[in-house]
């Protein structure tokens, strides 16, 4: 029985991978997904290509009643060249959503999803019409090249390229809306922030042991060191005002504020209170950012849930590692009680909030033997 061989049927390509943030790492490609959620998506997408290419067969072979076995070979030649167009442009988009996103460079990512569109649908059809021509028909290998590929190939391969755009823009559109969500609960996960690190600030208690510690030094006839608890008490509140409005400050001006914020605590809590810092040289700390007041709400965490007494201090130490571009804070445990207002509980999980939209790396925060460790990731802009 003769057969001819079928041009391949204009299929479009699939829309990029569908939001896997529940059911998958970011980057995972949603064809490889084991969960239930994407195996029936599989499944859902073989049928409609099979459904397609039940259909799409009647107008290149007899009806199945007359030639069921050319009915049938049409219907795999074309489920072969639908499926593969269908999946090699899906892991074309994993692939571009993981090297170049719409975000950074939209023209680069346009021309890489053009070219790579092209590419990834031509090597399907050359490969579906090589593998059909020889196992099927008994062609010599090379035969379809030879035999006005081109002009059978053309009218599918720029109608799969034309559609793939099309699904590419609206993955640009969705990224583009998903970013600006985004940015927007980063705005608003700031605000909170500021607002509550200003709060606590600017809180009566804050204020008011700071005033008594300076009454101590004016009483104690001290005056070279209450002038400057007075300017690093200034210092304090005027980098809490300055740094309400950014999303990152440099690792060095918070560190500079952390030490006056830690002078005025020593002062007031003399020996009950031992900080160690333990940082590199300035020049490594260049170039390294981290969320304003993350390292003040840190120390102020561990003053404010551990006991601090004068014959066994609270001991803070605080390490850059500047090669790993980590922020390290531990101090040791020794939980007090706490009033029912006296804390929110929402500093840290605030914290990590405002790291998950800045970057992928964690904040690692936990007890460990007998010291609560908390480790920052330093982002470099």
């Amino acid at each position: 029985m003769a057969h001819t061989l079928v041009a391949p049927p204009a299929v479009p390509s699939p829309p990029p991978a569908p939001p896997y943030a529940d059911t998958a790492p970011p980057g995972t490609p949603w064809a490889t997904t084991v969960e239930r959620r994407n195996v029936r998506a599989f499944g859902r997408a073989l049928g409609w290509i099979a459904l397609a290419c039940a259909g799409t067969a009647f107008l290149y072979a007899p009806p199945p009643w007359r030639d069921p076995l050319g009915y049938v070979v049409s219907c795999g030649i074309g489920f072969c060249y639908a499926a593969g167009l269908w999946f090699a442009n899906a892991y074309t988009a994993d692939l571009l959503n993981l090297r170049s996103r719409w975000g950074e460079r939209p023209v680069r990512r346009l021309l890489l999803t053009v070219g790579l569109s092209l590419l990834a649908s031509l090597l399907v059809i050359v490969v579906v019409s090589e593998l059909s021509a020889v196992l099927l028909f008994h062609r010599p290998l090379g035969y379809t090249l030879r035999h006005h590929f081109f002009e059978n190939s053309a009218f599918p391969l720029l109608t799969t390229v034309v559609i793939s755009l099309f699904m590419h823009s609206r993955s640009f559109l969705l990224a583009w809306r998903e970013a600006t969500v985004r940015a927007e609960r980063l705005e608003k996960e700031s605000a909170v922030a500021r607002l509550d690190s200003l709060r606590r600030q600017v809180d009566p208690h804050f204020l008011f042991n700071s005033l008594n510690a300076l009454t101590g030094l004016v009483e104690e006839a001290d005056p070279a060191r209450a002038v400057r608890f007075i300017r690093q008490l200034s210092s304090v509140y005027r980098y809490v005002l300055d740094s309400q409005s950014q999303e990152l400050v440099p690792l060095s001006e918070e560190l500079a504020f952390a030490e006056a914020y830690v002078f005025l605590q020593k002062t007031r809590l003399d020996e009950a209170l031992q900080v160690e810092l333990a940082l590199p040289p300035a020049g490594a700390l260049a170039g390294l950012f981290l969320p304003p007041l993350a390292l003040q709400l840190l120390l102020e965490n561990a003053l404010k849930h551990n006991t601090a007494y004068q014959a066994d201090p609270l001991r803070l130490h605080v390490a850059v590692d500047a090669a790993a571009a980590t922020l390290t804070v531990r101090n040791t445990l020794r939980p007090r009680r706490l009033a029912p207002g006296e804390t929110s509980g929402r500093g840290l999980a605030n914290l990590r909030a405002r790291y998950a939209f800045l970057t992928a790396r964690p904040v690692a925060a936990g007890p460990v033997a007998s010291e609560f460790i908390v480790t920052l990731p330093l982002l470099a802009l």
